[in-house]
């Protein structure tokens, strides 16, 4: 049944606000409901209900606050003593208490409203909290059978909690349910709206702490429902949890009061419904209240878009719930309050082991919940009078198959369809584009790009050719089923792109490659959080993560020093190696092969770098198609006899970086005809180490760079990249290496390759200093050297004083589509 007095309410609410603003775009005015009007609605919550919700939390905080303390005695059948008490106290009590009352609301309108719901824990450290709730509901039980409802369930699960062999003291992927890393604060707004994209009938609960409101990621998510086309697309409940402490500090949101409050989120777009503890008569009254109101606002929302008939502008609704840190805790400990601040942060009576008075009152606060009360006798657990009023099993946010196994692999089509002949310059990237649109087409519920306001700019516009961006406009929705986000928030696009994929669908992320790194830290917790999903067992497949870098700073010489960065690539090669994969695709055939196969792949994370700026097909389809598979062979049109018995191996990664590789090859070819080269290029540089599923074995690896021989790497991010994935594979006095290392400026794309020391004229000089073991190289090394080095002083000369690179420096020769050396 509709919840009419809501939009009574609502209408009431509306024609008031429009005498002040008439504007007809304004079709959905703020609402902004304070505990006053609340109380308008309050009546209408069943007293059954009521009851049920403060048995669910009553029960919830006992388990959470035992969790923390208790290592024998769970359920205080016998006076508490320090035995009693764990040797290391861990866990955060100060947001319990709100995560249990928030997570007992969404199960009553899950029942009331047969709903589809996910709980997204902003907190992260309330694992207690979120963890008691599960094993109430029993989804614990469902993929850890030692955490049954039985008494030996429940003791393992308080007595283990943030001890070797339990759960840790945060949400992470061993929690069923969670889409989160809860480890850091920032991301949870965004993930949120990214798991309800393409997804209609489900709603997201996001409790995010008034801690986490403060960060930079937190503060642009509030605009993420901007994004969201109701027509298509689930929603989310965001509800900003005010206890007004950090953990020594006040929090900026928690010394605002209501108008200030009221102002910013309506500001944001949001329509406001305020749950104070303070003033409210019963907060589950008003919570209730609340929810049901926010459930009613979301299905006007999406029931006037699915009937053809959009709310512009449309104004979701959020809870403002104003709680005690620490809520239910001692009120003061050695004469200093407790409840209500800061001290009730983590452990509020962290030394009950050894002071009297600290354990006496920790007893008193474990039997201010009774448990006895929800004892069943029959197995003595503390669950009487909750279970019946759970939701189903198949609607219970712990059991739901959107978080923990509903992978949905991408119809990835041929990529040949786009393929360019050999020696064509083309921008890859431009290719790239149409094909993706090809793949979007092929893939309208389970495939969108998160990009901030970057893909035209590189090039990768050719997706829009039959998809629209996603976003709200002041006039008109810009939605229509649009498959491209653009938003200048690289957290925001890394957090959608995170939520879409772990419930089950696949992301791509374009970037410039310099401020990539900005999503640094997410990625990492990401990482950490896939890991340890993996390791679960029983969480399904996920599609990789999938990130394009591009605008490379071989190529952002115009923009200068601040856009020059492959930092990105040093972070990718920390992570664990059966999660990474980094390519450097040389040409348009090799990027279509590569990126074909990343949207193929699962449980990994992705790094492409390509460049935007047209440059040569180096290989035929055929050959791309080859080179890709081994991620590395030798490039015999560039070498000498094929590659055969080389005196020196030169190996280019990265494709403005190969093109020095080849135009050295070609240089010494003129120079030096008797000197024997062997040109190689790695596009999969995971093949390089030693303990990755790509890497080479031993008799490949000598085989391509000889037992013997110098090797010169040309490298497009940091050396110290490779001499980490090299160190233990090749005698390092054979090996020398250049790569970006950190100079740049506004200049001219040669001279960027001067600056780094990665340009042909150095390729050229490591390539003779090593291969003095041929008689006649070793006679001519100085020579030749000093010959490089003077024609680089000559090439520098001529940039600054015409602002230009020499005419011809990147020409290609005819005689690269006949096999022969260039």
């Amino acid at each position: 049944m509709k919840f009419e007095a809501t939009k009574e309410f609502m209408n009431e609410s509306r024609t008031e606000a429009a005498k002040a603003d008439p504007s007809p775009l304004q079709s959905h005015l703020p609402a902004t409901l304070d505990t006053l009007q609340v109380h308008l609605l309050k009546d209408y919550v069943p007293e059954d209900d009521l009851v049920t919700l403060k048995n669910f939390q009553r029960v919830c905080n006992y388990i959470a606050a035992a969790m923390i303390f208790l290592c024998d005695n769970v359920l205080l059948e016998n006076k508490l003593t320090s035995d009693h008490i764990k040797p290391r106290l861990l866990g955060h009590w100060g947001t319990c208490p709100a995560l249990a009352l928030a997570y007992s609301h969404c199960n009553r309108i899950i029942s009331k409203y047969n709903l589809d719901m996910l709980f997204v824990t902003g907190p992260g450290h309330g694992a207690p909290a979120i963890l008691a709730a599960l094993y109430i509901e029993g989804s614990l039980q469902a993929y850890y059978p030692q955490y049954g409802h039985n008494m030996q369930g429940l003791h393992r699960l308080i007595t283990k909690f943030s001890v070797t062999g339990g759960f840790p003291s945060h949400v992470n992927a061993e929690v069923p349910g969670a889409i989160h890393e809860g480890g850091e604060l920032g991301y949870a707004l965004s993930v949120s709206y990214g798991a309800v994209l393409d997804r209609p009938n489900l709603i997201v609960a996001c409790v995010v702490g008034d801690g986490e409101a403060e960060t930079g990621p937190t503060a642009a998510s509030w605009h993420c429902h901007k994004f969201i086309d109701p027509a298509e697309s689930g929603a989310v409940i965001p509800i900003l949890n005010l206890n007004g402490f950090k953990i020594s500090e006040r929090t900026v949101y928690g010394c605002m009061d209501r108008r200030e409050l009221s102002a910013l989120f309506s500001g944001f777009g949001y329509q406001v419904v305020f749950v104070d503890y303070r003033t409210a008569d019963d907060v589950n009254r008003d919570m209730a209240a609340a929810m049901d109101w926010c459930v009613e606002i979301i299905h006007e929302i999406q029931d006037a878009a699915r009937a053809g008939t959009p709310i512009i502008k449309p104004r979701w609704p959020m809870i403002i719930l104003h709680t005690p840190k620490g809520w239910g805790c001692p009120k003061t400990l050695h004469g200093k309050p407790l409840e209500g601040t800061f001290r009730a942060h983590q452990v509020p009576l962290k030394n009950a082991k050894t002071d009297a008075e600290e354990l006496g009152q920790l007893e008193n606060w474990l039997k201010s919940y009774h448990i006895e009360d929800f004892i069943d006798k029959s197995n003595g657990l503390p669950l009487k009078g909750l279970i019946e009023h759970l939701p189903p099993r198949v609607k219970r946010m712990g059991q739901k198959t959107d978080a923990n196994n509903d992978f949905q692999p991408l119809c990835v089509p041929d990529w040949n369809d786009f393929s360019i002949d050999r020696g064509i310059l083309e921008s890859a990237t431009s290719i790239v584009g149409k094909y993706l649109d090809r793949v979007l087409q092929a893939n309208p519920k389970t495939l969108r790009l998160f990009s901030p306001d970057e893909l035209a700019s590189n090039k990768l516009d050719g997706v829009l050719e039959h998809s629209n961006r996603t976003l709200q406009t002041d006039a008109i929705s810009a939605w229509s089923r649009g498959r491209v986000t653009e938003v200048l928030s690289e957290h925001m696009c890394q957090g959608f792109m995170q939520g879409y994929t772990l419930t089950g669908r696949t992301a791509i992320f374009p970037s410039y490659e310099a401020f990539l790194p900005i999503i640094t830290s997410m990625t990492v917790q990401y990482t950490k959080f896939l890991k340890m999903a993996l390791e679960t067992k029983w969480h399904g497949r996920v599609g990789s993560l999938n990130y394009v870098t591009t605008s490379t700073w071989a190529r952002q010489e115009h923009n200068g020093f601040s856009h020059q960065s492959p930092r990105f690539i040093t972070t990718m090669l920390s992570f664990k190696p059966t999660l990474t994969r980094v390519y450097f695709p040389p040409d348009t055939n090799c990027f279509l092969s590569t990126i074909a196969h990343c949207l193929s792949s699962d449980n990994g994370v992705n790094l492409m770098v390509s460049s935007k700026n047209p440059g040569p097909s180096w290989l035929s389809r055929e050959e791309a198609e080859e080179h890709c598979v081994a991620g590395a062979s030798v490039w015999k049109f560039a070498s000498t006899d094929g590659g055969l018995d080389p005196d020196v191996v030169l190996v280019g990664i990265g494709n403005e970086i190969m093109f020095e590789v080849i135009a050295a090859a070609s240089i010494l070819a003129h120079d030096l005809p008797k000197l024997r080269i062997r040109v190689v290029n790695i596009t999969d540089l995971m093949i390089l180490a030693d303990n990755h599923p790509h890497s080479m074995s031993e008799i490949e690896f000598n085989a391509l760079f000889t037992p013997n021989r110098h090797v010169h790497f040309n490298y497009h991010g940091y050396v110290m990249d490779l001499q980490s994935l090299l160190f233990s594979r090749i005698d390092a006095s054979r090996v020398s290496m250049e790569g970006y290392c950190e100079e740049g400026t506004t200049t001219t794309p040669f001279n960027m390759m001067i600056a780094n020391r990665t340009s042909r004229y150095h390729v050229a000089m490591a390539a003779v200093a090593g291969a003095t073991c041929n008689p006649e190289v070793a006679m001519n090394c100085h020579k030749l050297i000093s010959n490089y080095k003077h024609r680089l002083t000559q090439i520098k000369h001529y940039i600054y004083e015409n602002g230009v690179d020499p005419e011809g420096t990147f020409d290609i020769p005819d005689n690269l589509t006949k096999g022969q050396v260039i």
